[in-house]
């Protein structure tokens, strides 16, 4: 099945179940954190949209445990970098619709919270096609190790994701169900 086919149909299935499970444990990530031994980092989230897992509450939680939050601003040339954000800071709403902090404080996560819109059991992950985190993680992984985790719905798991040369592997999934 082609890229394009894999995310029509988990789009179709995650809105579906989006009401009725919408987010994670928080205990269930900032567990996995201790259990990694990963404290009082800089963790990257993001901002749900387009019915993706809401991990609000877990960044909220985070941030009262003295992990520093970031999230992603798309900038020119389709390139994302990862910029300061607190819960009391505003934020404004991208050209995708995306909320984004205004912070000029560039930052680099050591963890990752990424949104998926499909998986496989080897840690593929299906994004929405831009390149995003691939491109970021191509330029930052290189030069410093990135714990990335995608975070998602169980039923967003498929057989086999197509890959690419570009395709970056992600390290843990989450889901509500579980730890991968």
């Amino acid at each position: 099945m082609k890229k394009s086919e894999i995310r029509k149909k988990i789009f179709k299935l995650r809105k579906k179940i989006y009401l009725k499970s919408k987010y994670l444990d928080t205990n269930k990530i900032i567990n996995f954190l201790n259990k990694k031994k990963i404290k009082n980092k800089i963790v990257g989230g993001y901002y749900p949209y387009n019915y993706e897992i809401d991990i609000l509450d877990i960044l909220n939680n985070l941030e009262k445990k003295n992990y520093r939050i970031s999230l992603p601003k798309i900038e020119k040339n389709n390139k994302m970098n990862f910029y300061s954000w607190s819960f009391d800071e505003p934020l404004l709403i991208n050209d995708y619709g995306i909320p984004e902090p205004i912070s000029k404080r560039k930052v680099y996560p050591e963890v990752l919270l990424i949104p998926l819109m499909g998986f496989d059991n080897e840690f593929n992950r299906l994004g929405y096609g831009g390149g995003f985190y691939d491109r970021y993680l191509a330029k930052k992984g290189n030069s410093k190790k990135i714990l990335k985790i995608g975070v998602g719905f169980s039923i967003q798991k498929v057989s086999k994701i197509p890959t690419n040369q570009y395709d970056v592997i992600l390290d843990n999934i989450i889901t509500e169900k579980k730890i991968y």
